[in-house]
């Protein structure tokens, strides 16, 4: 194109970084590597590593998850932007602007380390930190995104067993958000969304109580609750 001078800009990478969570035993765990290479090295971070000349964002993303964590066809992961980071010294070794993608993985293997990666396991949510390169901060975007998914969507069901109590459902959203909600009220917000749960007639599970076993479940046929079923601390700021 005349008068166009591609010399004239500083060249640049393109990376990706993915922040897969899951929960396992009770808890919400992150997927991590321990880098084996400088910058950072020993340092537990997000897997990820740099965009190839013929593959696309997501290309580069599902390969790298593979390389690092041997996770390469996992049933159930979808993969979601996030967003990009690009602030100029977020990298040491060079200007260096990053894909994000995020998603919470149900029924997740054990990963193990390859490529780059030292090693890989599955860390606690809460004492992930602190992480390589600006990670804690795309950690923390990830974890604020998925916890917005299950305000809109159906997803909680998915780390159910097939047949489940409210409790065992409620249980998944305080483990995401971190926070304990209140038993009577999540029970009539659930009941009352149409299609996120479907009693199973005549079936019921003991709890470890003295009460009367719990009733069960199944997941209904929606993807998308309608209302959403909102964070105690969003509830007063929806409209």
């Amino acid at each position: 194109m005349k008068g166009y001078d591609k010399y004239a800009f500083e060249p640049f990478a393109v990376t990706v970084d993915l922040a897969v969570l899951t929960i396992r035993a009770g808890r919400l765990q992150v997927l991590l590597v321990e880098r084996g290479q400088e910058p950072y090295a020993g340092r537990w971070a997000l897997p990820g590593g740099f965009v190839l000349p013929d593959e696309s964002a997501e290309t580069a993303a599902r390969r790298e998850l593979a390389e690092e964590t041997g996770l390469a066809d996992v049933s159930g992961l979808h993969l979601e932007q996030l967003r990009t980071y690009s602030e100029p010294d977020r990298d040491p070794r060079m200007r260096v602007v990053s894909v994000a993608y995020t998603a919470l993985l149900p029924d997740a293997p054990e990963p193990r380390g390859g490529g780059d990666a030292a090693r890989a396991r599955w860390l606690p949510y809460d004492g992930a930190g602190p992480l390589a390169f600006d990670h804690d901060r795309i950690l923390a975007d990830a974890h604020d995104r998925i916890g917005a998914k299950l305000e809109y969507t159906c997803l909680a069901t998915a780390f159910c067993p097939p047949e489940f109590t409210l409790g065992e459902l409620q249980l998944v959203y305080e483990t995401v958000w971190g926070t304990e909600l209140d038993r009577p009220n999540f029970r009539r917000k659930v009941l009352a969304t149409s299609g996120f749960v479907e009693a199973v007639p005549g079936a019921a599970r003991l709890t470890g109580g003295r009460g009367k076993p719990a009733a069960l479940y199944r997941a209904g046929p929606a993807t998308a609750l309608h209302p959403p079923l909102l964070r105690p601390s969003r509830e007063g700021r929806s409209s």
